[in-house]
């Protein structure tokens, strides 16, 4: 879309929502934006997130490896998402092995390269003053985005915004209207509901707060090397004590 103007990215970038859409049966949504976007901005995988800071939804992913990189910054507290929620900005990690990301993500970098990933671009989903989530998009290979997939990326970005701000409308008009809390799809709500029930059963095996209980959970996940929804798993279905008096392990572990 080098030489579209501003009007016409636009306009081009809805009919391939609209056509996509069309394609499968349905009306445009998050989820065509990106599926969209990673296609035409020569990107792997995409997912966007709902939330500012702290804990967040993920409202769509495209891939193992974009769930994945989701997950680790929830369990780790850190990356691209993490920072433009919190900035309001775009940030834009074109090697993931540079010097400086090391500094900057200490836990996330080298465990997103592990994941697949070698570059990554968060870009804020908001409009004037209202913030709702981010569009995260990772590449297998490093190397930046040339201006002109930034530019059709920032279109996706307020595309999937407009889509979730509607979607959320919606919701609300029809409660419970086949989506999950925050207007998730339900495997997603699901799987991020096993993480809330945890965080739930934490602040009573450990007397704390749920702020403090979502910390510890994320720090034993860190620990031991394990993905946090697993971890979950094992609290809900007690097969994990994480509480005084013994160190955190698995029933019937020796």
């Amino acid at each position: 879309m080098a030489d579209d103007s501003a009007a016409s990215r636009n306009e081009t970038i809805w009919g391939l929502l609209a056509a996509h859409a069309v394609g499968r049966g349905g009306l445009a949504s998050v989820a065509d934006a990106c599926a969209i976007c990673v296609t035409t901005v020569g990107m792997d995988g995409a997912a966007v997130t709902t939330g500012k800071s702290g804990p967040s939804h993920v409202m769509c992913v495209t891939d193992e490896v974009s769930e994945h990189l989701e997950e680790l910054q929830l369990t780790l507290g850190e990356g691209p998402r993490v920072d433009a929620s919190a900035d309001g900005g775009p940030v834009l990690v074109q090697d993931l092995a540079a010097a400086d990301v090391a500094a900057r993500w200490p836990a996330f970098g080298p465990a997103a390269r592990l994941a697949g990933a070698a570059a990554v671009f968060a870009l804020p989903l908001q409009i004037g003053g209202i913030r709702v989530g981010v569009l995260d998009l990772y590449r297998a290979q490093p190397g930046p985005l040339s201006a002109d997939h930034l530019g059709d990326a920032l279109v996706f970005a307020d595309a999937a915004t407009v889509l979730l701000l509607h979607h959320r409308a919606q919701a609300a008009a029809h409660a419970g209207g086949g989506t999950g809390p925050a207007g998730q799809p339900w495997p997603l709500a699901l799987h991020r509901a096993e993480i809330d029930q945890a965080t739930g059963m934490l602040t009573e095996q450990l007397g704390v707060g749920i702020e403090e209980a979502f910390v510890r959970l994320r720090g034993y996940a860190y620990a031991h090397d394990r993905r946090l929804a697993d971890v979950a798993r094992d609290l809900v279905a007690r097969t994990l004590w994480m509480g005084p008096g013994r160190s955190p392990h698995h029933h019937g572990a020796a």
